[in-house]
């Protein structure tokens, strides 16, 4: 694994990640690790010990790489020594750190408009608003293809994303409008013998492959500079404000849960922290009590003397 060639031992690992159905970005997360592990070894992971693995661990977190990252690193190496070498005793000694809990980063109402109002063209505006307007992830924005959507039932339907599941979110009149806009402007130049239904709604500049999340990101950077907006959002932040909006306007948080595609309440509960809608609409327990000075006072001074 420390060369650029494919080793037998990263070939036999490539595929016992295809068994197993992991998608390519985890796999390639999983090569990166493995490889990262090897240049530290300087030679091949297969010869490490339970002493090299603590050294790596130690290593990583003198470098100041953060927890997201190096337990991410860490579970490529498990597979490595669990799955493909079978060393049970070396994957015992890997272990994850606990993530520090943050609240999703959200846009208001307002920044959206603003985002959504200087996107720089009908793509941009249509690319954004699919982000926000239905709570899509960016892989899932630029691989939407002409099947996926359903004007008759009003649904675009999300194919084997995240987790490999699939699901349906909503379509509203404006997002179908923009998108029958935006067909009408969308380069063809790589459709030649695709079916209409099996093209990519937003193609990239490689034949037969869509744009990439990258193209996107820097797109939605660009927008997010020109609207003025100053907080550190990502492109992911659409995604947060749709299921915090959502919140704040009464949707049952089920739908909203449905919607984004969780298997766990728990994970679309956290929108319950950022929805400052909600949390300024309730009334402190201090306000209650001067209230109620208020009222025992108004009470003795409206009581008829003796």
């Amino acid at each position: 694994m420390s060369t650029d060639s494919i080793s037998p031992l990263r070939q036999r690992m490539i595929e016992d990640m295809n068994a197993r159905k992991l998608c390519a970005a985890t796999q390639k997360g999983h090569i990166r690790s493995c490889r990262r592990f090897a240049a530290f070894l300087k030679r091949s992971p297969d010869t490490a010990t339970a002493e090299d693995i603590r050294r790596f661990q130690l290593h990583l977190a003198e470098t100041g790489m953060s927890i997201c990252n190096r337990n991410r690193t860490m579970t490529g190496l498990r597979f490595l020594f669990r799955v493909t070498l079978r060393r049970l005793d070396l994957a015992a000694a890997i272990y994850h750190l606990r993530e520090p809990q943050k609240i999703p980063q959200v846009m208001s109402p307002d920044e959206t408009r603003r985002l959504l109002a200087v996107a720089s063209s009908l793509k941009v505006r249509m690319l954004l608003s699919l982000g926000y307007g239905c709570g899509l992830r960016a892989g899932e924005v630029v691989r939407l293809k002409v099947k996926h959507i359903d004007s008759a039932q009003k649904i675009i339907r999300v194919e084997q994303s995240k987790g490999s599941k699939d699901r349906n979110v909503m379509l509203s009149a404006e997002t179908l409008d923009l998108l029958r806009q935006w067909w009408k402007a969308r380069p063809s130049r790589c459709d030649a013998g695709t079916p209409v239904a099996e093209r990519w709604l937003f193609p990239g500049t490689k034949p037969g492959k869509p744009m990439t999340t990258r193209q996107l990101r820097r797109l939605f950077h660009e927008a997010a500079a020109a609207a003025g907006i100053k907080k550190g959002v990502t492109l992911h932040a659409l995604r947060h404000s749709f299921a915090t909006h959502l919140l704040e306007r009464g949707t049952d948080i089920r739908i909203i849960q449905a919607l984004l595609g969780h298997d766990k309440l728990d994970t679309t509960a956290r929108y319950t922290r950022v929805a400052t809608g909600m949390i300024a609409s309730v009334e402190s327990p201090l306000d209650l009590l001067s209230q109620s000075r208020k009222k025992s006072r108004k009470s003795r001074r409206h009581q008829p003397s003796a």
